[in-house]
């Protein structure tokens, strides 16, 4: 089984349309979403049973037991994240501010502070004749790159026998995505043809050399700037990076994506350029 991820150096790059294309355009059976601060795989990603969810356990938060709480103050006093607040006569810990660090544990002296695992997100696992492995992380947790890490096993876990399995990544280059490249045979980089695309482009690349990624480029609505797209290929090409191909700007897209569709359902341009770089991928990877 060949393993695609598919990134970008910034949101609403395209990355997602052109992950579900290529699930479409594959019939692949074993799917990730790697997006877990914000997935929207499952939008496109029809899926006839219903999830395995599990919760996702993130770092320690501390919890006051409001009997136990004198009002000393201690534990705000000696809180660097402002995340303990007077509640009448006695102390609160703000759960979003909290960052488990554990100084007010320490520092209570009636014992009343205790450090309890955080439920941080929902992890989704599809099974069936295909494999999706999706999950959510909650609002200000940390420990996006493990929760992205248990998705791919889950998905690798479970996933049948397959030609490929298509990862649809986080975009930058922060924790999600470098977790997100371990174990994947290629990392195809959608990129934006604008003066910060190229910029957040080099920098993913830079990012994904550093593990000795095997990488391709395409860039998606090439039309919008057919000179920065001409830059950005030329740029490619004389970085040795294989250039897969460009995606026009297409309204017929954004069709498809509202009604619950990849741009792979709908004949349209981008259908056309989209099943290109996907026939480019497999001659990348050989398969």
């Amino acid at each position: 089984m060949k393993r695609l991820l598919v990134l970008s150096g910034k949101g609403g790059t395209g990355k997602t349309t052109v992950s579900s294309s290529f699930i479409e355009f594959s019939q692949a059976r074993a799917i990730a979403d790697c997006d877990v601060d914000a997935p929207n795989l499952h939008l496109v990603t029809k899926m006839e049973t219903e999830p395995e969810v599990s919760e996702f356990m993130g770092a320690e938060k501390a919890v006051i037991d409001p009997e136990k709480c004198i009002g000393c103050g201690q534990c705000a006093e000696y809180c660097r994240f402002g995340a303990v607040k007077s509640c009448g006569e006695v102390y609160q810990i703000q759960d979003y501010a909290c960052e488990g660090c554990g100084i007010c544990e320490y520092v209570c002296p009636q014992s009343a502070v205790t450090m309890k695992d955080d439920v941080a997100g929902r992890q989704e696992l599809y099974k069936g004749e295909k494999v999706f492995s999706t999950a959510a992380l909650k609002m200000g947790r940390g420990n996006s790159g493990k929760l992205v890490t248990a998705v791919k096993l889950a998905m690798l876990k479970a996933a049948p026998e397959t030609e490929l399995a298509v990862v649809d990544g986080s975009p930058g280059i922060g924790c999600p995505v470098i977790a997100s490249m371990s174990g994947m045979d290629l990392v195809l980089i959608v990129a934006e043809p604008s003066v910060s695309g190229k910029n957040d482009l080099e920098r993913l690349i830079k990012t994904a050399e550093s593990f000795q990624m095997k990488m391709g480029v395409c860039v998606n609505k090439w039309n919008t700037s057919p000179e920065k797209t001409e830059e950005i290929e030329k740029w490619c090409n004389a970085q040795g990076i294989p250039f897969m191909g460009k995606i026009p700007y297409d309204k017929e897209v954004s069709r498809a994506v509202n009604a619950g569709k990849s741009a792979a359902e709908v004949d349209c341009p981008a259908r056309t350029a989209l099943l290109q770089i996907y026939q480019n991928v497999r001659n990348e990877l050989k398969i």
